[in-house]
Order: C-alpha cells, then sequence, then structure tokens
C-alpha cells in the first residue's frame, strides 16, 4: 500500500509525456490554439519579385504621354477619309483627328488623311486646352504621314521608341480623341507586326493591335510600357465603322525618318524606275500564256520606249522577280522596293521572260513625282 502512491505518480508523468509527444499540448498554449494557428508570413524581402513583364503604372505612363498628344481640326475640301466621320456640304467639311508633339520646335505628326485633299486651316487644341494655327510642313502620302508646326515653347515632345523592337504580345497604349472625347486612354497589346495592305499603303510595314482605336484617332500615339511613341495609329479594320480590335499603326521608325525628311525637304524623296508606266499581278492564265511555271513577280504591262527599263534591256511582258536581291511575289513588293530605293543609285532586277528564261538588268533609280 506504501508503494501505490509512486506507482499512480508514475502513471501520472506517462500520460502527460504522451500528450506532449502525440502534439495534443505544448508549452505556452493549448492544444485548440496549437491545431488553429496560421504559418507563420514570408518577409518581404523573400517573397518572389516582379517579372519583367508585369505592367508598370499605367496612371503615370498616362500622364507622360497626355500632354504630347493634340487634338486636330480642320477645314478641308471634302477629305477622303475612311476612319473618321465628318460633317460636309457640298463644297467643304470639318474634319478631326489626332497629332503627337515630337519636336520643341513645335513639330507634330499626324495622318495625311486628317487633312484631307485640299487643306484650309489647321487647328491644334494643347491638352491645356490651348488652341494655336498650324503651318502644313509637308505630306507624304505613301505613309500617309504629315509634318505640322505651331509657334509654341511651352510644349512637351514625346520620347521616341524603337519599333523594331516590339514583340506580339507586348503591352501597348493608345493616347487619342476618338469621337473628340479628347485624352481618351485605351489599353491593349501588339497583335502582330509586319502587316502589309497594298491599299492603303505600299511602303508602310503596320502595327496590328486590339487597343480600342475609333473614329478621331487617326494620327494618334502608340506608346509602349514606358511611355515611348512606337507608332502613329492610323487606321482600322470595322465592318461597323467603330473598334473591333484590330488597328494599325505606322511604326515610329519609318514616322521618324519620313518626318525629318519633311522637315528638310518639305517631301520625302522616293524612287523611280523611268519607263516602266504600268504593271500588274501574273494569273494562272497569264502563266500559262507565258509559258512559266509561277505566279511570282510583277508583270510588266505597259512601258515607254525610250524610258530608263526599255534602254536596260526589259520589254512589255517580262515579269520582274527580285529587286536588289529582294524576291518580288507580288506588284506591290515591286512597287515597295522602288519607292524606297536612293534615288541615284542603279537598281539590279532580276527578270523573267517567256519560256522561263532568266536574266538580270541594272537600271538608275530617278525620283518619283510628288504623289498627291
Amino acid at each position: 500500500m506504501r508503494r501505490l502512491p509512486w506507482v499512480m505518480l508514475l502513471v501520472l508523468v506517462g500520460f502527460l509525456a504522451g500528450l506532449v509527444v502525440t502534439g495534443r499540448m505544448a508549452p505556452g498554449g493549448t492544444a485548440d490554439a496549437q491545431q488553429t494557428a496560421t504559418p507563420p508570413v514570408t518577409p518581404a524581402t523573400a517573397r518572389t519579385p516582379r517579372a519583367s513583364g508585369d505592367l508598370p503604372d499605367l496612371a503615370d505612363v498616362a500622364a507622360k504621354v497626355v500632354p504630347s498628344v493634340v487634338n486636330i481640326s480642320v477645314n478641308s475640301a471634302r477629305p477622303q477619309d475612311p476612319f473618321f466621320p465628318f460633317f460636309a456640304d457640298d463644297d467643304s467639311a470639318r474634319s478631326a483627328g489626332s497629332g503627337v508633339i515630337i519636336g520643341t520646335d513645335g513639330s507634330i505628326v499626324t495622318n495625311a488623311h486628317v487633312l484631307g485633299n485640299r487643306p484650309g486651316p489647321v487647328e491644334v487644341i494643347l491638352s491645356d486646352r490651348r488652341q494655336r494655327r498650324a503651318e502644313i510642313v509637308g505630306v507624304d502620302p505613301y505613309t500617309d504621314i504629315a509634318l505640322l508646326r505651331i509657334k509654341d515653347r511651352e510644349i512637351t515632345p514625346i520620347t521616341w521608341g524603337d519599333s523594331t523592337r516590339l514583340r506580339v504580345a507586348d503591352w501597348v497604349m493608345a493616347i487619342g480623341n476618338p469621337y473628340q472625347l479628347s485624352e481618351t486612354v485605351t489599353l491593349g497589346i501588339v497583335s502582330a507586326v509586319g502587316r502589309t495592305n497594298a491599299a492603303m499603303s505600299t511602303v508602310a510595314d503596320y502595327i496590328q493591335t486590339d487597343a480600342a482605336i475609333n473614329p478621331g484617332n487617326s494620327g494618334s500615339a502608340l506608346v509602349n510600357r514606358r511611355g515611348e511613341l512606337v507608332g502613329i495609329n492610323t487606321w482600322i479594320y470595322s465592318e461597323s465603322g467603330g473598334y473591333q480590335g484590330i488597328g494599325f499603326a505606322v511604326p515610329s521608325n519609318t514616322v521618324r525618318d519620313v518626318a525629318a525628311q519633311l522637315q528638310e525637304f518639305g517631301t520625302v524623296r522616293r524612287g523611280f524606275i523611268n519607263g516602266i508606266q504600268r504593271i500588274t499581278a501574273v494569273t494562272g492564265m497569264l502563266a500559262r500564256e507565258l509559258e512559266v511555271n509561277s505566279t511570282d513577280g510583277a508583270l510588266v504591262y505597259r512601258m515607254i520606249r525610250t524610258g530608263d527599263a526599255y534602254v536596260a534591256g526589259i520589254r512589255p511582258g517580262d515579269i520582274i522577280i527580285g529587286f536588289n536581291g529582294r524576291p518580288i511575289v507580288r506588284p506591290e513588293d515591286f512597287e515597295r522596293e522602288m519607292l524606297k530605293a536612293s534615288i541615284g543609285s542603279v537598281a539590279t532586277l532580276q527578270v523573267r521572260r517567256r519560256g522561263g528564261e532568266e536574266f538580270t538588268v541594272k537600271v538608275p533609280v530617278s525620283e518619283a513625282s510628288p504623289r498627291r
């Protein structure tokens, strides 16, 4: 009987030790508290850093760019403008679009079609609502780019970006004046690059974007995530006349080159092969008639006998399949290479003749007449 208390004490100690081992009881808390305890918080310094492709503060980007985007209003004679609506009588129209300040000297780029066929007074409305009369420095119809200038030094030029660095799915922002709603900002991605459309331009390779672009966005800014100008919004694909997620912008590198030439010469000097009056596509029927195995190339349809191309040896019915080593698949490929060729240079043309004979000729590049 004297040993019984000691036995009971040993049993109690063993029971308590079992609770500790199984986790039902721990120093400093009850069993229920231990079961509901939350895991420790990871220190901020140990968190996964943001990926480089994450969006920056969009409000900061917009605040940086908005002062560089302007509203443009033009009294013009019946502008042929598929991009934005206008109110017109029989003789004239009031058109509206957007523009981007690119220089401290008051230089502004916009679309040529914003100015119309015979533009009258051009008014520019800055982001702070100041209005300025603009002079037209020059127009390049081939890229649909125009350069204006205002007399105002209290302006904010945009920062140029490198459009060749754009990749599909990069974030972009469009800032313009759709439907006269100034300072409208929309967000999207680059849907594609290098898009061509012979009906709009044989020179420009467009950036395609799904950022909302609507009538009135002509000439507005397409910027990257750093607020740098990567394109000038120019046209939309739409069956309704409004936003359908398919917009196109002239790349900033093209715009910058065109603007520099307009600044210096008042026009953009384009190449021309003298003597070739008309080219056309090679259809299957024409290929069979000419006894060639491909429909690639630009078929020379009409020529001037005294022209440089004729003197060099090209004849009607010949098919131009190469220009300075670049393949010519369609007539617009030939026109593109010709217009971009350096004036005064000598172009090497690869030609395919009836029956499949191929040869090369060298033709001087002249200056094209201004296009209206």
